[in-house]
Formats: structure tokens, C-alpha cells, sequence
């Protein structure tokens, strides 16, 4: 189902314009290692040499680059904006100190100020088992809570993970998301750093969640962290993660690849809020599998970046094992959300779910993409998806395409799509009662997306609603 509104121009009144003022600052670039810009045989090397890799990871970054040269630009979706990405214009690799620092007072001051603005100490201290912050390519700082190791638990960066614990880290790294996925996973293949490493023990419960936060501080670079989560049988956890970028004139490219393995009877939550400022293009694979009776869930917000493009999925691996994938994307003008939703059905008694909820503002275009498959040999599987989208402006677009393959006749699947525009004679009832046209837009928007917004932690569902007061805020008249 494709919808696009074409009327007469709305009025200046009813035009938004996006405000990211929260994370538009950054610091003067002081980095001791510096890839320098484009991509070459030569870069692979510069990266493993600074972080004195194994041979298995250098060769497997060679192999990445020679994939990555060899597949074509995507030439469908979205793909019409990524002729903007100049790749030997990008710089690859840029850091400072090599290990993060395990005390928040060793952290380097410019970049201790950046995350305080964003608030990562103080919700560490209130209610993280462990947090992890990445300023550029790599993590500055990563810590967990005493008891939390206590229990086994790991939780590091990427690069310590796959020196430190190896024979975990190399069972499952590229397993999840092979390098020739697609043309972006295999440029993160070649240059990925930072990024996450999660191993939860069997039967460990994680009580607080472990929260990692990427911010991109510098000009012309690109962000291509590489997360790993395994949660072995039995095992609880939840993991969250904040994106922010200051806004430049030049384009930056952040294209991650998150990696879950959930085993058989395991439950792993992955909850992300993204903004992005509008010169991001946000490429992202994320994939998990989910073995017999392991639930795995993805809650997903994105808001800012100019073109996204992300579609978390769940290999439904073992029987009676359940996927989720609740997402709530935001566009406004000038900017694309093309994101979605996978799941692959391989064993009997699997279950689906994917609601996802889309907001386009003023020419901002939001588009839902979603697979589904089922095949015929199996018994007891069940789908559900929901899409709905709400238009603010006449000149709002969104696009639905589900790819829906149920097959067999034990099987069942529902799928529902709605599009809405918000309601003059709604918001002229609120501005009777004493509100701005800001804020009945943005009270609008809010319960529309409520239902969704209750299922994402306390923290973040605050965090969510400031940030759709934020697009509202100021932007009207």
C-alpha cells in the first residue's frame, strides 16, 4: 500500500521544521590515530595494527573490503539517496586512547562534557547494571556494576571482547549477519570498531539494564560499531542504546551491525532511540536468532538522520521460540525512514509479531518494509502486523509494503494498515482549552504513538516524548 497526500500547500502555520538543538554541539577533533579519508587494503591494515588484532580478525577484515568492492550499490527501497555517499570522502577510523577507561574522572574532559550534556553519568548512577559510551570509533569509557560481574556476566567493547574472550566472541561473530549480507554489512565487516559484547551466563537474570551510547563528534566520518549479544539458556537481558551527531554541512554515514543470539529459553529486550542529526545516512542490519522457547524483542525509535534504513529481524529458530519487533519512526522534511521489520519462521510453533507506527511531518516520508515467511513444512506458527501511519502536512508521504509468505495449512497470519492525518476539529478543541498549536500537534502525536511508547523502559519513554515535544516546539507560526 503506497499513500501520498498531494493538496493544496498547507499554511505556514501548519509547517514544521525539525529542532535537534539537545545534541547539536560538539568539540574541537584533537585524535592521535586518523585513518585519514577513503578506503583501501592500506586502511584495513592501519586499523589492526592500532589495535594489535589477531591475524583471523585481519584477514577477516581483507575478505570483508574485497566483498564490499565487489557488490553493487543497492539499486532499489530507498537507494536513490546513497549516490550522496562518497565513500573515499569518509574517514574510517579516528581515536584517542585505545582501552576505555573504567572510571568516569579518567575520562578526557571535552568528551566527559559531551555525554554529561546528554545525561549518560547521571542515569548510570541511577538505574544501569552497566554502560558503555563510543565517541567516534571507539569506546572512551565501560563500566558494569560489581554485582552484575559478579554473576558472569560480560559486558565490553568489541575489541576487548574478541582479544579478551575469544573462544565466546569467535563462536558466533559473523554467524548471525554474514559479511556478504548486503553491500553495508560487508563495509562494516572490513572497518568495524566499537561497539558492544554482551555474554549472559545460563539461568542469570539481569535485573537493570546494560545501556551503551554512541555519539559521532567529527566531520566527514563514518560510525560502524559492531555489537554482539549472546544470552545463553534461561538467561534475562536488556540492552539499550542513544545515537546523537551534531549537525554538519557534509554527510556522515553510520552503519552499524548488531549481532543477537538468544538459546533456548533465553529472553534478550534491544531497545534503541535514535537522533540523528539530518546529515546522517543511518544503515544498519540488525538480526537475531532465537532458539527453542527464546523470546527475543526489538523496540526500535527513530527519530533524525536523512535517510534510515534498518529492519531488525528474528531468525525463529527453535520450536515455540517468539519474535517481536515494536518500532516508532519519525520524518520530517528533508528526511527519509525507511524501516521495517523481518521474520523467518523455522521451527513449528513460532511466533511473530512486528507493530509498527510512523509519523511524517511537513515532506518528510516514511516508509514500513516488512518480510514474513513461513513455509509450508511447518505447524502452529503465527504472524501479527500492524502498521499505522499519521500525516501532519498535505505534503506528508507514507509507503507500506509488506512481503507476506505464509504457506501450509497450520499456519496463521493478520495483517492490518492504517493511514491518518490528525484531526483539525481535535486540535481546535485543545487550543479552545488553553493549548499552543504546538502543543495539541505534539499531544496528538504523542497518543498516537502512546500504546507503543508504555512498552519501552521508563527512562526512554520519557526520553521519547521530550524528543517529539522537541519537533513540535518552536516550529509552529
Amino acid at each position: 500500500m503506497s499513500t501520498e497526500i498531494l493538496e493544496t500547500p498547507a499554511s505556514p502555520a501548519t509547517q514544521f521544521d525539525i529542532d535537534r538543538t539537545a545534541g547539536n554541539f560538539s568539540y574541537p577533533e584533537q585524535h592521535e590515530f586518523d585513518a585519514g579519508t577513503g578506503l583501501s587494503h592500506a586502511t584495513i591494515d592501519y586499523i589492526s595494527n592500532v589495535k594489535g588484532e589477531p591475524d583471523w580478525i585481519r584477514e577477516f577484515r581483507h575478505k570483508a573490503l574485497d566483498v564490499f568492492l565487489s557488490k553493487p550499490m543497492p539499486t532499489h527501497w530507498a537507494s536513490h539517496d546513497l549516490d550522496n555517499i562518497i565513500f573515499n570522502k569518509i574517514r574510517y577510523y579516528l581515536a584517542n586512547a585505545q582501552k576505555p577507561t573504567r572510571s568516569w574522572d579518567e575520562v578526557p574532559d571535552d568528551v566527559k562534557r559531551t555525554f554529561e550534556r546528554l545525561g549518560i553519568p547521571e542515569q548510570e548512577r541511577r538505574f544501569l547494571a552497566g554502560v558503555e559510551a563510543q565517541f567516534d570509533s571507539e569506546a572512551v569509557y565501560s563500566n558494569i556494576k560489581a554485582a552484575v560481574a559478579d554473576q558472569g556476566v560480560i559486558f565490553c567493547g568489541s575489541t576487548e571482547g574478541l582479544i579478551k574472550h575469544p573462544e565466546i566472541f569467535k563462536k558466533w561473530f559473523g554467524k548471525v549477519i554474514p559479511t556478504g549480507d548486503n553491500k553495508f554489512s560487508a563495509l562494516n565487516s572490513a572497518v568495524f570498531s566499537g561497539g558492544s559484547f554482551i555474554y549472559v551466563p545460563p539461568g542469570v537474570k539481569v535485573k537493570h539494564p546494560l545501556q551503551a551510547y554512541f555519539r559521532i563528534n567529527a566531520e566527514n566520518f563514518g560510525q560502524f560499531e559492531r555489537t554482539l549479544i549472546i544470552a545463553d539458556e534461561g538467561s534475562e537481558v536488556m540492552y539499550m542504546e542513544g545515537c546523537t551527531a551534531p549537525k554538519f554541512e557534509t554527510t556522515t554515514l553510520h552503519s552499524a551491525v548488531v549481532e543477537l543470539v538468544a538459546m533456548k529459553g533465553a529472553k534478550l529486550q534491544y531497545v534503541t532511540v535514535q537522533n540523528w542529526s539530518a546529515n546522517v545516512f543511518n544503515l544498519v542490519t540488525k538480526r537475531a536468532i532465537a532458539h527453542e522457547e527464546a523470546e527475543v524483542k526489538w523496540i526500535d525509535c527513530n527519530i533524525g538522520s536523512r535517510l534510515t534504513m534498518k529492519y531488525p529481524g528474528v531468525v525463529l529458530k527453535g520450536r515455540k521460540a517468539r519474535g517481536e519487533v515494536i518500532s516508532i519512526a519519525l520524518a520530517g522534511d528533508g528526511q527519509h525512514q525507511d524501516t521495517g521489520a523481518k521474520m523467518i519462521h523455522a521451527a513449528d510453533e513460532t511466533t511473530s509479531n512486528i507493530v509498527s507506527k510512523s509519523i511524517s511531518i511537513g515532506k518528510g516520508r516514511a516508509t514500513y518494509r516488512g518480510l514474513v515467511h513461513i513455509p509450508k513444512h511447518l505447524k502452529g506458527c503465527k504472524n501479527n502486523t500492524e502498521c499505522d501511519a499519521l500525516l501532519i502536512n498535505a505534503g506528508s508521504r507514507t509507503d507500506t509494503y509488506p512481503a507476506i509468505t505464509v504457506r501450509g495449512t497450520g499456519n496463521a497470519c493478520q495483517h492490518e494498515a492504517s493511514v491518518s492525518r490528525i484531526s483539525a476539529e481535535q486540535i481546535f478543541y485543545m487550543r479552545q482549552r488553553g493549548l499552543s498549536e504546538a502543543q495539541a500537534m505534539s499531544l496528538s502525536v504523542n497518543g498516537f504513538v502512546n500504546d507503543l511508547v508504555r512498552q519501552f523502559p521508563m527512562e526512554y519513554s520519557v526520553e521519547l516524548k521530550r524528543l517529539i515535544d522537541l519537533e513540535m516546539e518552536g516550529s509552529v507560526g
